[in-house]
C-alpha cells in the first residue's frame, strides 16, 4: 500500500511560535499558537487570538512604528506587518474591532518541518494550541502526519491543547497521528458554560470520553473563577466523572487572574492561592489525585 502523500505546503495563520515551553505539554516543546477561535470566552487572555483579521485597516493609521500596510493582491486585500519595524507595542490589538491580530505569519507544514529538524536535539514533541487549534484542522493533520513519517523526528510526540469543541469525525481523522490531548473543561454545567464562552459543552463532553477511550487523554485543565465556574457547587459530579476517565490523566487546576481580560471579567475577582487549595483538597477527598496546581499566583 502506497504511503498517501502529505501536502507541505498546506499553510496555517499563527499568531506566535515559541522554540521552548515546558509548560504546554510533557517535556521541552515547541508551541504553534495558531489564531482564530470560536469561543467567545469572557475570562480569555488573549482575545486577541479570537478574530481573524478581514483587513478593514482600522490598526494601520494608530501604528506608531509604521510596521502595518495595507495591500491588494488579485482583488483580494490583507494586511502586512513588518517584523524589523514593530516595536510590539500592541496598539493595533487594543484598536481591532474584531478581536483579531494583525501581526499573524502563515507558516506552511514544510517550514515548521525545517524548524522542527533545527530544533530536534533539544525538544520533546510539539504542541498544537490556539485560539482554538482545531479550526485548522487539516495543517494540523498534514503537519503530525508529516513529523511521523520523517525518520530524524519520528521521536517528537505530537500534542493538541484544545477546547474540545472538535467534532467526533474530526478526532477520528486526527487520532492516527496525534500522541496526546490537553482539554480545557470551562464550566460543569450548560448555563455556566455558555455565560463563560457563548457555547455548550456536549462537544467538550463527547471529546473528553472518546480521547480517554483511545488513550489519548494527556490533561483536563479546570479554570477556577471564584463564584463564576461551578467546580465547587458540581464537585460530586466532576469528581466522579474525572474518576471514570483515563487513570493516567493528569487534572491542572489553572488560577482566574485579570491579566489581558477585556469587559466583564475585569470585575471578576482573581483566584487566590487559597481557592486553589481548597478545590485541590476537595478533589483529593474524593479520590482524584493527579492534580497540577500552578507554581506562580498573579
Amino acid at each position: 500500500m502506497n504511503t498517501p502523500l502529505v501536502p507541505l505546503n498546506r499553510h496555517a495563520i499563527v499568531s506566535q511560535l515559541l522554540p521552548f515551553s515546558c509548560v504546554d505539554g510533557p517535556g521541552s516543546r515547541l508551541v504553534l499558537f495558531l489564531q482564530g477561535c470560536n469561543y467567545q470566552c469572557k475570562n480569555c487572555h488573549n482575545p486577541h487570538t479570537i478574530g481573524l483579521c478581514d483587513a478593514c485597516g482600522d490598526c494601520i493609521a494608530t501604528c506608531p512604528d509604521k510596521a502595518l500596510t495595507l495591500i491588494s493582491t488579485n482583488n483580494k486585500h490583507q494586511i502586512h506587518w513588518d517584523k524589523d519595524r514593530c516595536s510590539q507595542c500592541d496598539t493595533c490589538l487594543t484598536v481591532c474591532p474584531k478581536q483579531a491580530n494583525p501581526k499573524v505569519t502563515q507558516y506552511t507544514v514544510e517550514e515548521i518541518l525545517a524548524i522542527l529538524h533545527h530544533q530536534r536535539h533539544f525538544i520533546n514533541g510539539i504542541t498544537v494550541s490556539g485560539g482554538e487549534a482545531s479550526l485548522q484542522l487539516p495543517f494540523i493533520i498534514a503537519l503530525f502526519q508529516a513529523i511521523k513519517a520523517s525518520k530524524p523526528l519520528s521521536h517528537l510526540t505530537c500534542m493538541l491543547d484544545t477546547n474540545g469543541s472538535l467534532s467526533l469525525t474530526g478526532w477520528h481523522k486526527l487520532l492516527p497521528f496525534l500522541d496526546g490531548a490537553m482539554v480545557d473543561l470551562k464550566a460543569w454545567q450548560q448555563d455556566t458554560h455558555r455565560y463563560i464562552t457563548g457555547r455548550d459543552n456536549h462537544a467538550v463532553f463527547k471529546s473528553i470520553q472518546l480521547l480517554a477511550q483511545q488513550q489519548k487523554l494527556y490533561e483536563v485543565r479546570l479554570l477556577h473563577i471564584p463564584s463564576i465556574t461551578d467546580y465547587e457547587d458540581e464537585i460530586e459530579a466532576l469528581a466522579t466523572y474525572l474518576l471514570l476517565l483515563s487513570p493516567n490523566m493528569r487534572v491542572k487546576l489553572n488560577a482566574f487572574h485579570h491579566h489581558g481580560v477585556v469587559d466583564d471579567a475585569l470585575n471578576w475577582p482573581s483566584c487566590k492561592q487559597a481557592d486553589i487549595e481548597r478545590l485541590a483538597a476537595a478533589l483529593t477527598k474524593r479520590g482524584v489525585t493527579n492534580l497540577v496546581l500552578p507554581s506562580i499566583y498573579l
